[in-house]
């Protein structure tokens, strides 16, 4: 229905400014909206949810524990109904004043501004009275931003889980718990609470699902899709990808109905020479509506627990959807697909392309030819162009302030005075695309960072989000301070006693002395009593604690063996340190020959290509430099820093994601429990084994399986990230290349 095809373009937006105007002034300064103090549940009526949430945190901090659950749960749950009957009443109302649309396309002047007036009027007056019936006076009122903020941080759930902790209901608290953490993956506290929780009786897995997952559907079917296209189920990734893109429409239809039936300030005064008339102020409202409205792109492609928003969410979806339709097998619904893309992107060559390699596979025929976009998605980008084109208006002519959300606009929506500042913003934000792009590879390790940690006392200091990587971590408390000092105290031994541990020259640097022992030479020291039984004895128990913590955070689908473990002491010459500029050790990537001018990494020999997962434990701190870093694959871009303390482990999978380095060591004694790790096992370590057989043949037992102490310590845990990577090329190239010995950490 051509709602105002005789009218300019100037008029028409003036018009819907208008009707948008009427609305609110008519809904929201009736009576019914008015001030009035809340009912609450003595009237049936939904109250103001936030006045439950304040009353809330009050009770929490008068230690009124039931209370605070009580009131807490009420204004999550009383959130969630005002909501829903603000879309009820926006669905009920939409034909609210419809017989009314047939005079605006007949009438002009004054006559049509009438109708267009009565037409609003009576659906203002249908959700007024819609609301009316079902949420108190106060409850129709607009939220404060804290509220908002409060709300959309998920921190109700963090006040929920101390609450339900301290009324001894654990269940409850874990499922706060994980909720609250999945939008906030870098609160290590709670992560730490969780992996508690996990631990305590009467907690199942159950408890460790999202309260929130309703309005996060379309990840969960986003992450399902990729999933399925790794492994080339293309008919499973098809499902998944169209039930994608019709959740995320939904969701944002959501999004969209609450701007326009939730409440909203009217425009202020801007005095003589600002926007006092009607025309005006209801361009600013109505603005202010469409802008919402626009957001709603922004909200629905941010992921919980993110700060920005994943760019050309939907055409992305609808990328990946006719790509799976292609190879499943799918043709016509990838011609489909494929022009709904085109939609977003109608010039775009790759898109192009593909739809006449479709068009010819098909053989050409008229059915290809004929297919038409979704209808949905037609709808959707003709509804946001019509809305652009108004902002855009305003932005020109109304000092309106609008960021558009989306990087598909095209330029022709733009006035010509505001292309400029447009180009360069596009320009700008392009460009953090690609360096994104550029940054963000996947793992192909098989790894998956998140997962508990068996070991009561050891806790989760950075992650891969803190650490700026992928299958990353830092953990501490693995050991305690006499722990470290028996093991320093092996190290000295070993060296008096002279074997592979020689003190010579470092191979990476000519500044430091490089000493190195192994569990085997340790075993065999204390068997000729040159050490004690129960150091050497430690040390090998010392690599199984590492294993059993790493296999379980990393969640290795496989069994986990040693492939190597070395006690290293790098020592600063004294008297060689002048003007250095070296490192301890050179950035490196522990599977694969590096070559950070291509960045490109060679799984091939000398490269140690069996190894799959990194692990340093350090043992003291009194020495200058020596720290770990982690780097980019140019070599030169640090990523993440690790300064060494006694128990603290540091784990890392060991391909091409994770390049690091150590930093000189110019005064003092490094020392650290140097571990590697793999996933096959006819590459484990079978000098660790026979130095187990030759501690059996002379009675002794040794800690092995992953036994773990637990007399002293406390639990923590740590979120899943999605694993992030890029398989490596893996062909041979004959290079002369120079690679250190077993001591690469």
């Amino acid at each position: 229905m051509a709602l105002f095809a005789n009218h300019n373009s100037v008029y028409v937006a003036l018009h819907i400014s208008l009707i948008h105007y009427l609305f609110s002034f008519l809904y929201f300064t009736s009576p019914v909206a008015g001030i009035g103090a809340s009912a609450g549940s003595a009237s049936g009526l939904i109250p103001s949810y936030d006045v439950l949430y304040y009353t809330g945190v009050r009770a929490y901090f008068s230690e009124e524990w039931e209370k605070a659950a009580e009131l807490l749960e009420k204004s999550m749950t009383t959130r969630e109904a005002l909501f829903r009957t603000r879309r009820q009443c926006h669905e009920e109302c939409l034909p609210a004043g419809y017989d009314r649309l047939p005079k605006l396309d007949t009438e002009k002047g004054n006559v049509w501004d009438l109708w267009a007036v009565d037409w609003v009027q009576r659906r203002a007056e249908c959700v007024r009275f819609c609301l009316g019936r079902a949420v108190t006076p106060a409850g129709q009122l607009p939220v404060s931003a804290d509220i908002e903020y409060e709300f959309s941080t998920r921190n109700p759930y963090n006040f929920l889980q101390v609450v339900y902790w301290k009324l001894g209901k654990v269940q409850k608290a874990a499922s706060a718990a994980h909720t609250f953490f999945v939008a906030n993956p870098s609160h290590l506290e709670m992560r730490n609470n969780i992996e508690k929780y996990r631990r305590m009786e009467g907690v199942t897995e159950d408890a460790f699902q999202d309260r929130e997952m309703e309005t996060e559907k379309h990840w969960a079917l986003y992450d399902s899709a990729l999933t399925s296209e790794a492994s080339s189920d293309w008919t499973h990734a098809v499902e998944k990808w169209r039930e994608c893109v019709n959740e995320t429409l939904r969701q944002t239809d959501e999004c969209r109905a609450q701007c326009e039936v939730a409440s909203q300030q009217l425009p202020e005064s801007r005095g003589e020479d600002g926007m006092d008339g009607v025309f005006e102020k209801a361009a600013a409202l109505s603005l202010s509506l469409l802008s919402c409205q626009q957001a709603c792109v922004t909200q629905v492609a941010t992921r919980p627990g993110r700060i920005s928003a994943q760019e050309d969410l939907l055409p992305t979806q609808l990328e990946h959807l006719h790509i799976a339709q292609f190879k499943a097998g799918d043709l016509g619904g990838a011609v489909r697909s494929l022009r709904s893309l085109l939609l977003f992107y109608p010039s775009d060559k790759d898109s192009l392309s593909n739809l006449e390699l479709y068009t010819e596979t098909l053989g050409g025929d008229s059915e290809a030819h004929g297919t038409k976009p979704s209808q949905e998605i037609a709808r959707y980008v003709s509804r946001s162009l019509l809305e652009k084109k108004l902002l855009y208006f305003g932005m020109e002519n109304l000092n309106f302030n609008f960021t558009d959300p989306d990087l598909w606009t095209p330029e022709e929506v733009v006035p010509e005075l505001l292309r400029d500042t447009w180009r360069a913003e596009k320009e700008v934000l392009n460009e953090k695309m690609k360096e994104g792009e550029k940054e963000v590879e996947m793992d192909d390790s098989g790894f998956y960072a998140g997962g508990p940690v068996p070991q009561v006392g050891v806790t989760i200091s950075m992650d891969d989000n803190s650490l700026n990587g992928t299958n990353r971590v830092m953990l501490d408390g693995v050991l305690d301070q006499k722990e470290c000092d028996t093991v320093l105290r092996l190290a000295t031994a070993a060296a008096s006693a002279g074997d592979g541990y020689r003190g010579r020259r470092s191979p990476h640097t000519p500044h430091e002395k490089f000493e190195g022992l192994t569990v085997l030479r340790a075993f065999k020291l204390a068997q000729d009593g040159m050490v004690n039984q129960s150091d050497a004895k430690l040390l090998h128990e010392m690599g199984e604690r590492v294993r059993t913590l790493l296999h379980s955070y990393f969640r290795s689908p496989s069994g986990l063996h040693f492939s190597y473990t070395h006690l290293v002491c790098r020592s600063a010459i004294t008297g060689d340190q002048e003007g250095r500029l070296d490192l301890s050790h050179p950035v490196h990537v522990d599977n694969c020959l590096l070559e950070p001018e291509t960045r490109q990494c060679w799984r091939e020999p000398p490269a140690f290509t069996h190894r799959d997962l990194s692990a340093v434990l350090y043992l003291n701190d009194d020495f200058d430099g020596g720290e770990l870093f982690f780097t980019d694959r140019d070599a030169k871009t640090v990523t993440a820093r690790v300064k060494p303390t006694c128990g603290r482990l540091v784990g890392f999978s060991s391909g091409p994601v994770n390049p690091h380095g150590v930093t000189a060591v110019t005064a003092g004694r490094r020392c650290a429990l140097a571990l590697w790790f793999t996933k096959e096992k006819h590459h484990r370590d079978m000098e660790r084994e026979e130095a187990e057989g030759l501690w059996a043949a002379d009675g002794q037992s040794v800690t092995k399986g992953g036994e773990v102490k637990e007399e002293g310590r406390e639990g923590t845990a740590a979120p899943a990230r999605s694993g992030r990577s890029g398989s490596q090329s893996s062909r041979s190239r004959g290079r002369g290349r120079v690679t250190g010995g077993k001591d690469e950490l």
